[in-house]
């Protein structure tokens, strides 16, 4: 089969990058490994800047995300102690929404049909070819059968460990890496949330996050040793943690419930660098890890699509081959402001195990400073609803 674009992955990202396209009039086909209910299964982050929630607006498929989804006009930092409200809102004008990145999926999904937009699910031995020439194409094994998708451009949405990014050579990508020495464990209950805000602590014994997904479901976070295990963690142990870490305020409203997911998410911070090899694009995870700190990687992933559809359409529209050959650029310079800002979140709220009474004590100067200081406040602000694109 032939087709103008072949985007590997549907997930958030390779659906909305689909939907943009298609929006274009660009011809598409999305190839995932996955079935739909696998893909519907991940549970993830759910905080959207309003570059991600513009773009939902602009296919047309916010009518859900505008009825369900929770704008937030600040987030707390917390030291064990006392809150310190970073007013998003009132320091920069703008807002995030609390939208859980199932429910987006699910919007995106629901769509495809009426939209034209094709999806090939259940695809195996997906390998990429000839992606320095002006001909890839993409074979997969379906059915027992072998596809081939000839195209005049990959994009590969296929996540961390998909075959996209291993598509460039190795003498041409660069891998940027930091890997953390504690995970997440987090815990979803319907539960209503003790905080009308996004709670990020930093407590002597550790960090922790009270967020939602919606009034009445919440999702808490503590960081364990990467040698933990969930079933070492029965749900009284989490809630008694959370209470301890999130400070007196926090835990005087905390509703208890019983766990209806519980993980162990590692963090990392990852680059790679080009995101662009030839008529081979790469989108979100594929190029890009950010620790869930900074409520970063569904947006950024967001970011990459918006510059790709933008390149792309002006290829088909224009033949700009400019615009491909600035995408990569254009998306790192994104990238590694997004980098930045959630490695230095990490830093300050979690507690490294090479730490000591200086460190802890560099910690709570400056969380003592942003609660003082209005600059503080906006820079991360700033940050935290999405630079601009």
């Amino acid at each position: 089969m032939k087709t103008q674009v072949c985007i590997i992955g549907a997930g958030p990202a390779g659906l909305l990058l689909g939907h943009l396209l298609r929006m274009e009039g660009i011809e598409c086909l999305l190839v995932e490994r996955q079935t739909p209910a696998y893909v519907l299964s991940r549970i993830r982050a759910g905080v959207l800047e309003e570059v991600t929630v513009g773009l939902i607006e602009r296919l047309g498929l916010s009518a859900r995300l505008k009825a369900e989804g929770l704008p937030h006009g600040g987030f707390n930092l917390a030291d064990g102690e006392r809150l310190i409200r970073i007013a998003i809102e009132e320091l920069t004008g703008k807002q995030v929404t609390i939208y859980g990145q199932t429910e987006l999926t699910r919007d995106l999904m629901d769509a495809r049909d009426d939209r034209g937009l094709e999806v090939v699910y259940e695809a195996g031995d997906v390998a990429l070819h000839d992606v320095d020439s002006d001909a890839p194409y993409v074979t997969y094994q379906k059915d027992g059968n072998e596809h081939r998708v000839e195209c005049r451009f990959i994009v590969g949405c296929d996540g961390f460990h998909g075959p996209s990014r291993k598509a460039v050579p190795a003498s041409i990508g660069k891998e940027y890496e930091r890997v953390y020495p504690f995970g997440w464990l987090g815990i979803l209950a319907d539960v209503p949330p003790c905080n009308h805000e996004l709670i990020y602590a930093n407590h002597e014994r550790g960090f922790a996050l009270a967020s939602m997904r919606a009034s009445t479901r919440s999702r808490y976070y503590v960081d364990v040793p990467l040698t933990e295990k969930v079933e070492d963690w029965p749900d009284e142990r989490i809630w008694e943690e959370l209470a301890v870490r999130l400070g007196p305020e926090a835990a005087a409203r905390m509703t208890r419930g019983p766990s209806i997911e519980k993980t162990i998410a590692p963090l990392r911070s990852y680059v790679f660098a080009p995101m662009r090899h030839g008529r081979l694009l790469l989108c979100g995870d594929a190029a890009h890890i950010v620790p869930p700190t900074g409520a970063k990687g569904l947006n950024l992933a967001a970011s990459d699509v918006h510059y790709a559809a933008e390149a792309l359409t002006a290829f088909f529209r224009r033949d700009d081959a400019d615009a491909i050959g600035a995408y990569s650029d254009k998306a790192l310079a994104r990238v590694w402001k997004s980098e930045r800002f959630s490695w230095a979140l990490t830093r300050l709220m979690h507690r490294f195990p090479e730490d000591g009474p200086f460190e802890r004590a560099m910690q709570l100067a400056e969380l003592d400073y942003i609660a003082e200081s209005r600059a503080a406040q906006t820079s991360i602000a700033e940050n935290y609803v999405g630079l601009q694109v």
